[in-house]
């Protein structure tokens, strides 16, 4: 959909009036039935144009001073050498066409990931009154929130934009989730690595069903309730949509590494990620990684032939 959106004869942010409807949600409910409200909202996603005079995110103008006077610091890879040192079918995939359109330059850069921010910020306003409306219900003490994302999102990091791509800023994810019933341990964070499958396993189990063995994700409950709790060592990564644009990949990340195959051009690399977290040196061809490089490789063909 579009940012802008007529409602009751005025034009209004999108965000804005999807909080409005998770508000009138929640105030049509009986308090003593349970529900699952699940709110997607389109904020901080890009509105797709390649007509450089619109804001590739189009923020809710009560936001417009937000950020106004700060200059955003780019990224540390967000520089010509780590471009350079991409593979040509990078350099000319769609995350470099759309990287010339919202960041191809110091004044577009700014203004567009201040408008990301401001998106973003929205979404915290509407989210906020989604929790106060909890509380005047007198629900919030008995209702699980759990808050993420679809997905991550270059901002000019190897001079790209978008996601697709296995590397940390495309498929890192934020995930919340609070718990405020009495029998619950305290907040903390957790290190070990989830994924966005787990979270439907999770809500069934919270709802006291058992979930369904055909389901990959695993429930969170057990690490909420015990930060010792073993997680993953690893995960399945693919990307195979035809896109002649976006290059097919299939990737393996680890608590320490991660292997990364594109289909085609056929390419590989391995990525140190205690020594080289920002992924800048393909270790896939040095002697000493070699046998690594040949349990990646198993491993990988390995859950690739688990979820056939």
């Amino acid at each position: 959909g579009k940012y802008f959106v007529e409602s009751d004869g005025e034009t209004r942010h999108l965000t804005s009036i999807m909080g409005d409807q998770a508000v009138e949600f929640m105030g049509a409910t009986d308090p003593e039935t349970p529900f699952c409200l699940s709110v997607s909202f389109k904020a901080p996603h890009v509105q797709d144009s390649y007509d450089l005079s619109q804001p590739p995110f189009p923020f809710d103008p009560v936001l417009e001073d937000l950020y106004e006077d700060v200059s955003i610091e780019s990224p540390t890879t967000a520089t010509p050498s780590h471009f350079e040192g991409l593979p040509a079918f990078l350099k000319n995939s769609e995350n470099r066409m759309r990287w010339a359109v919202r960041f191809w330059g110091p004044e577009r850069y700014q203004e567009s990931v201040k408008g990301y921010y401001r998106l973003i910020t929205g979404v915290d306003t509407a989210v906020g009154r989604i929790l106060a409306e909890l509380k005047r219900l007198g629900l919030d003490q008995n209702t699980v929130v759990i808050f993420t994302s679809d997905n991550g999102f270059f901002l000019g990091e190897y001079g790209l934009a978008g996601k697709w791509l296995p590397y940390e800023e495309s498929i890192r994810v934020p995930l919340v989730v609070f718990d405020p019933r009495s029998d619950r341990p305290a907040a903390g964070r957790r290190s070990q690595m989830v994924l966005n499958i787990d979270v439907a396993p999770t809500i069934i189990n919270l709802a006291g069903l058992q979930i369904p063995r055909r389901m990959q994700g695993r429930s969170l409950l057990p690490l909420i309730e015990s930060p010792s709790t073993t997680g993953r060592t690893d995960f399945f990564y693919e990307h195979l949509f035809e896109h002649r644009r976006i290059p097919p990949v299939e990737a393996l990340r680890t608590s320490k590494r991660k292997y990364v195959r594109y289909l085609d051009p056929d390419r590989e690399e391995l990525y140190n990620l205690e020594l080289d977290p920002f992924e800048t040196v393909n270790r896939a061809s040095e002697p000493q990684y070699q046998d690594e490089l040949r349990s990646l490789q198993r491993r990988l063909t390995e859950l690739r032939k688990s979820l056939q």
